[in-house]
């Protein structure tokens, strides 16, 4: 049983916030999932600027970006050698562009991590009827974006599309292993984190960082078993829109700001971590509305949670007490578990005097809890779970409103 964490799970547990970017041939057509028939001479960004997609990023607040190299379709986003259905052939850059690399440039430059995702569903090979023929083909594709681009903080490997099919994942993985050891890898092969079971982008509470099995996709009702107890912490994947690449209908769909604040509560705030889709247009760029409304709401939480007040921590038997500088006037905690040894919180209560403000679950890596404001100087709290241990406890004054704290 492989349940505490690695270091490289624990960085990427604390880094807590990326951006999806859903690009590719279904940008320019009107389409989500696409049969891998479309002409690649549509896809024709007029101003392509991963700059500006890292940038978007960084002033987000986001730890890492993963971009869909390869969707559903087969269309790649980089100047493949296993099919011609990749930018080589569109009239882009003169068919000399590779999206992915200027995507890794643009994130060397400003410090962001970057993560492809890689369908294992193609839609357009013709090899994808024969699986040792399109393992084969699949290993390669993986191989050239392990190799090409500097280090990969995630590789994104769907399920959707692939409910009923066996691929050779120990050679998948074997790739992965060689060359990109440190990387992520989401849900399917061997995976290190797993999807969280829903497109909404939101957690449970209890939020488990182990688990024998990974839901599939939103298409399936089985479990992909794991055959052992794993440490996998979950991801939380949701669209800034209602679909996932950029289209040109669907700007009423935008979620507003107090959504994204909501969503956030149900991800980061119960431990887990969130990937927020906001997906380039078909200039190349993130269209003003989405970046507007991302960086109102990660704006909002900077405004609420910049100033935290540290406590110190001091256990008598199974409380701790939480001691402040002196009295400070809070309405939001966030909670934080050591976690080298494994997620060993099953249940906490936090008291203020007689008055108990706040009950729940886990904690993991970070829990964030949102109460009525109360002026306090010490907190207990009673911790349910063998060998459970709080690391630290930051209280804030966020001046009122449900909102949630941003990534370490």
């Amino acid at each position: 049983m492989t349940t505490t964490p690695t270091p490289s799970q624990l960085t990427w547990q604390e880094a807590g916030f990326g951006l999806f970017l859903h690009f590719g041939i279904n940008t320019f057509n009107g389409a989500e999932w696409s049969d891998g028939s479309l002409d690649p001479r549509t896809f024709d960004p007029s101003a392509l600027d991963a700059r500006q997609w890292a940038r978007t990023a960084v002033q987000a607040g986001a730890r890492y970006v993963v971009l869909t190299a390869k969707h559903h379709d087969g269309f790649c986003l980089w100047p493949t050698d296993t099919t011609d259905y990749s930018v080589r052939s569109a009239p882009w850059r003169q068919g000399r562009g590779d999206v992915v690399g200027e995507l890794a440039e643009a994130c060397r430059a400003e410090g962001l991590r970057m993560g492809l995702y890689l369908s294992p569903w193609d839609r357009n090979a013709p090899c994808y009827q024969d699986p040792k023929a399109y393992d084969d083909f699949y290993a390669r594709q993986l191989t050239e974006l392990c190799t090409r681009y500097g280090p990969l903080y995630e590789l994104w490997f769907d399920g959707a599309g692939s409910e009923n099919r066996d691929y050779d994942w120990d050679r998948i993985m074997a790739v992965v292993e060689e060359h990109q050891p440190d990387a992520m890898v989401f849900n399917l092969g061997r995976p290190t984190i797993r999807w969280v079971g829903n497109e909404d982008g939101l957690a449970e509470d209890p939020c488990y960082y182990v688990t024998r099995s990974t839901d599939i996709s939103i298409y399936h009702d089985g479990q992909a078993e794991l055959g052992t107890a794993r440490y996998l912490p979950p991801e939380c994947d949701v669209p800034i829109r209602a679909n996932w690449f950029w289209q040109p209908d669907d700007l009423h769909t935008l979620k507003s700001r107090d959504h994204l604040l909501a969503i956030w509560y149900r991800s980061v705030g119960l431990g887990a971590g969130l990937l927020l889709n906001v997906a380039p247009d078909r200039r190349g760029l993130i269209d003003a509305h989405d970046r507007s409304r991302l960086l109102e709401f990660t704006g909002e939480l900077d405004r609420r949670f910049a100033a935290p007040v540290p406590a110190r921590l001091t256990a008598e038997g199974d409380d701790v007490l939480v001691r402040f500088p002196g009295p400070v006037r809070i309405d939001h905690l966030e909670l934080r578990e050591e976690l080298t040894a494994g997620q060993r919180i099953e249940h906490h209560q936090i008291h203020a005097g007689d008055q108990r403000i706040a009950v729940g679950h886990t904690v993991g890596v970070r829990r964030l809890h949102a109460f009525q404001p109360v002026t306090v100087d010490e907190l207990r709290i009673r911790l349910t779970g063998p060998g459970a241990v709080l690391k630290a406890v930051n209280g804030y004054d966020t001046g009122g409103g449900g909102a949630s704290e941003r990534p370490a």
